[in-house]
């Protein structure tokens, strides 16, 4: 059990950015523990696809290559990740809190009878003392998320099962390239070992994949709403300062709730994580579960008719005051100022 493996997301030919983040993350852990970084790909036409992995940081990229396994379906990709895993005996797994992932992750941890962290937000080692057992574990991977609610950060642990299993959303891990020369072992795995026909029993008839309007996820500047805003209506002051700024409009789940806005631009552990350049938070008032999901930005200007909210222990710079009053005058002044 020694090394640390990735599964990587692909579509149409191109690896998932949280698989890549996740790539990232790993390759920090794996130097810490001084074990290989690996990664599995599962999908069909997949040559040269390790060019996109190995920059990262891996030293061996597993290819399970089938037409038969592209688009993702549950039972086969299962059988070849738990198959895999049974030979290797990873001592940790990542992948990324999407829907596949959200899928694959119990269903491998269930079969091999480990434990499984879902939606963590930071990944680090560390040692764990059983008081009872009078036992110590080394280099335990530390499965770090908000819980009840997100009034807590909960530290979780898994020192007996192996591999220690964890999800993590997209956006929470930087996506750094290692080394653009990096390269390493391609394995390519004989898919007929670890599959049947019974495992092709669902066939994918038709998919419809719509993009989302909003690209908040990649915005450098953001300008989100909270419940603060009052209304749909208010929130219209904020997408006219987002396009004075060449921003995208953001929002906290109260006003998401509220009907404010779309869910597709809800920031925070239940909507999207975001680390933008800029982001400026107007009637926000900075609950835990929000702060999740934005508080690795750059910069984080808060406006806010009350001093004490929270989410300006956090902001590098608070304005105080109604944002009926202060998001207008902001778009005057740049609209006035900018070239």
């Amino acid at each position: 059990m020694n090394n640390l493996i990735v599964y990587c997301e692909i579509e149409d030919g191109i690896i998932a950015d949280v698989s890549l983040e996740l790539l990232t993350k790993g390759r920090a852990l794996a130097t810490r523990l001084n074990c290989k970084l690996e990664a599995l790909v599962i999908g069909s036409q997949l040559d040269g696809v390790e060019k996109q992995i190995f920059p990262y940081g891996a030293d061996t990229v597993y290819i399970a290559d089938d037409k038969r396994l592209y688009p993702y379906t549950s039972l086969p990709h299962t059988a070849i990740v738990t198959g895999l895993f049974k030979e290797i005996k990873p001592q940790i797994c990542l992948l990324g809190a999407s829907s596949i992932g959200r899928d694959l992750g119990p269903r491998v941890s269930s079969t091999l009878h480990s434990g499984l962290t879902a939606d963590c937000t930071s990944l680090e080692i560390g040692s764990h003392e059983d008081k009872k057992a009078e036992k110590t574990y080394e280099n335990l991977l530390y499965q770090i998320r908000p819980a009840f609610g997100g009034n807590i950060v909960a530290t979780i642990v898994n020192p007996d099962h192996r591999p220690q299993m964890a999800t993590v959303r997209e956006g929470v891990m930087k996506k750094e390239i290692f080394d653009p020369a990096y390269t390493g072992e391609v394995v390519k795995l004989d898919v007929s070992k670890y599959v049947t026909d019974a495992d092709f029993v669902v066939d994918i008839i038709d998919r419809q994949m719509e993009k989302s309007k909003a690209n908040i996820k990649g915005a450098s500047i953001i300008v989100a709403g909270g419940y603060g805003m009052g209304s749909r209506e208010g929130f219209a002051m904020l997408y006219d300062l987002a396009a004075t700024l060449g921003a995208e409009v953001g929002a906290s789940r109260a006003a998401v709730d509220a009907g404010y806005c779309e869910h597709e631009r809800q920031i925070g552990q239940t909507g999207v994580t975001v680390r933008p350049k800029l982001y400026i938070a107007c009637g926000i008032s900075g609950q835990i579960q929000h702060i999740a999901g934005m508080q690795e930005s750059s910069i984080i200007i808060s406006i806010n008719s009350d001093p004490n909210a929270p989410i300006n222990k956090i902001a590098d710079y608070v304005i105080t005051g109604n944002v009926e009053e202060i998001v207008p005058r902001l778009i005057k002044y740049y609209k006035k100022n900018s070239k």
